[in-house]
């Protein structure tokens, strides 16, 4: 005989859960996915939360678009599904939204309560104002440009068109329907502006110029996140995150490709030269203006950027460590087991969600460029070299995802009741 509960189809003793336990719940879930919490997270944070509450079996299914909690024995539940939008990284909120989580769980704050805080942190203004977010834009993609092997002429180039993208960022915010074209958009008026640019800034490589300017709208942490729920057998969440990254890429390779076109028709053929690199010094102060640019666009508190630096650092190191001895795909293991370690560290010591030092560290590492690079040769009808290309981003992505899940058997995230 099974072990199962038997289903009870009577209705005879109908299940009721506590309101407000129930509300918070779902005020809660809310909010961890619209912050940009991975499915897994989500998932494990809210059964903690209602095992701690005394909500009967509790059962939570995420995806990026909807979200379904039962609550109650099997045949006896009570389901509610929740119409959701996929939610963009909020470090911030995110941290504020578990802290409350926390309180509830150890009595400090009433379901009631952790609710009227929730609505609060929802609707908190930003923590940087436009003019620092848009100047976090440039200078990211100008350092990370030195990253992508971009030289004295790329740098200022990407620096002037990432300025350009947070600008058309902050303007088409508040649009539902631009928004749903932002991302081709942005990256043709970004690669018309590379033709441009390179005509009047010197020879330059266009396409290292463009891929810093187009560095933070690249799907790499999406794609990488994907990869990780379907691992974790995470099914729906993960297939539709993939589908999302896959149609991103191609929406932003179209745009680079009708941009490229129309520059060229516009200023003639740009001027190429191979890129002037800078000293290694470059690189170092590099691995601090991109983490700090990061706090700010994904709107961290300032006091966790030495943090997020540490953790910036530690991923680019071992990365670079691991690749000098596995090889370059197979080293983005070790920079992700790196900094999966720290962030988890990080948590128990910060007792603050490992995500604030894990989100930007990863993002340092993932394949979006080379995804980026494999789909552009693809469009110019480079079909060997776009599918290797390709090839090598889906295996750099499965490393970091081998990466995050070994290092959470040796350093686990503490659960929700284990912070104080």
């Amino acid at each position: 005989m099974s072990g199962a509960e038997p289903i009870d189809t009577t209705g005879s003793h109908a299940y009721e859960p506590d309101p407000a336990a129930v509300g918070f719940v779902l005020q809660l879930v809310q909010a961890l996915h619209g912050h940009g919490e991975s499915a897994q997270r989500v998932e494990d944070t809210v059964s903690a939360m209602s095992d701690r509450l005394g909500l009967l079996g509790a059962q939570i299914f995420s995806t990026p678009t909807s979200i379904m909690a039962s609550f109650g024995p099997v045949g006896r539940q009570r389901t509610h599904m929740l119409r959701v939008r996929p939610g963009e990284v909020n470090l911030g909120k995110l941290a504020a939204v578990e802290r409350v989580a926390v309180d509830v769980t150890q009595g400090r704050q009433t379901p009631r309560e952790g609710a009227r805080e929730i609505a609060r942190i929802n609707a908190a203004s930003p923590p940087y104002g436009a003019l620092l977010t848009i100047l976090a834009f440039g200078v990211s993609s100008g350092a990370a440009c030195q990253f992508l092997g971009g030289g004295i002429r790329e740098i200022p180039v990407a620096l002037i068109l990432g300025l350009g993208l947070g600008t058309f960022s902050h303007l088409v915010a508040g649009s539902r329907r631009l928004g749903g074209v932002f991302e081709p958009l942005a990256a043709f008026f970004v690669s018309a502006s590379a033709v441009g640019l390179a005509h009047l800034m010197g020879p330059l490589s266009v396409l290292i110029a463009t891929l810093g300017g187009l560095i933070v709208l690249i799907p790499g942490l999406t794609l990488t996140t994907a990869l990780s729920e379907l691992a974790t057998r995470h099914l729906a969440s993960g297939t539709a995150r993939l589908s999302a990254a896959v149609i991103t890429f191609l929406s932003i390779a179209f745009g680079v490709a009708v941009g490229n076109r129309v520059g060229a028709a516009m200023f003639g053929a740009p001027p190429t030269a191979a890129p002037e690199l800078l000293p290694p010094v470059a690189s170092l102060a590099a691995l601090v203006i991109v983490p700090l640019c990061f706090t700010i666009i994904f709107r961290a508190e300032l006091r966790e950027a030495p943090w997020i630096i540490l953790g910036g650092a530690l991923a680019v190191e071992a990365g670079r460590l691991g690749a000098a001895t596995l090889g370059p795909e197979l080293g983005a293991f070790v920079g992700a087991f790196a900094v999966a370690v720290a962030s988890s560290i990080y948590e128990r010591l910060r007792r603050r969600p490992a995500a604030v030092v894990l989100v930007p560290g990863l993002l340092l590492l993932v394949p979006g460029t080379v995804g980026f690079r494999g789909l552009t040769s693809l469009v110019e009808r480079q079909s060997l070299a776009g599918i290797e290309t390709a090839f090598s981003a889906v295996l750099t992505a499965m490393a970091l995802v081998a990466g995050l899940l070994v290092a959470g058997v040796v350093a686990p995230e503490p659960r929700l009741g284990g912070r104080s």
